[in-house]
């Protein structure tokens, strides 16, 4: 038998329970829909699953506290800005949540491919396709203190670990965000439920 002088093209695309195709490589807006990004990321783990609880501590829920976090560090926040901060992690919801260490083993790639789902996301819910530098820091600021939250009180660290890794949280109002990690379904509804709410507020700024 002679030899296969070619290959098909490996699929670069995945199906969503939405029914929509994702080009992982090459994302649109069109094949993106909120309850595929909601319901993926309920089930996605944050600390690869090195949490306390009967539940795994979910991206849908870090996306939920690091929106709250935006909301009370951000002076006047805008709702375009707040759904940004909702959405930070969006593209965790096909390419997963990965750990800091395997991230920069894996160099640029993973950060290409996470830019490009970010940047379809963005369109497709009537965001700029590249956020304000100043936004984007508020968000990381957000998502950082969301970090030391969660370290503290479900990945175990101490505080004074939490404070070497992610800076120390910047006063005391902040500790009193607790964190319980909830069954997905409920996280899923909270999230689909906030986006709505924001979408909502985002289109009555507009008319």
């Amino acid at each position: 038998m002679p030899p296969r002088t070619g290959s098909s093209p490996k699929r670069a695309w995945q199906r969503m329970l939405s029914g929509r195709r994702l080009d992982l490589l090459d994302p649109t807006p069109v094949d993106i829909e909120i309850e595929d990004i909601a319901h993926g990321l309920a089930f996605v783990a944050r600390w690869n699953g090195q949490t306390r609880g009967d539940w795994p501590y979910s991206v849908a829920e870090h996306s939920l506290l690091v929106e709250q976090i935006f909301t009370k560090l951000a002076p006047q926040p805008e709702p375009r800005w707040q759904l940004a901060a909702l959405l930070h992690d969006a593209p965790e919801y096909v390419i997963g949540d990965m750990i800091s260490p395997v991230k920069s083993a894996l160099g640029q790639e993973y950060g290409k491919m996470d830019a490009l789902l970010a940047e379809a996301i963005h369109r497709r819910f009537g965001l700029p396709a590249v956020l304000p530098a100043p936004i984007k820091h508020l968000i990381k600021r957000a998502d950082r203190i969301s970090a030391w939250l969660e370290a503290v009180q479900i990945a175990g660290f101490s505080e004074s670990e939490a404070n070497r890794q992610f800076k120390p949280l910047p006063d005391s109002s902040f500790a009193s965000l607790t964190i319980e990690p909830r069954p997905p379904s409920q996280v899923r509804g909270d999230m689909l439920a906030r986006h709505a709410q924001l979408i909502s507020a985002l289109d009555c700024v507009k008319r």
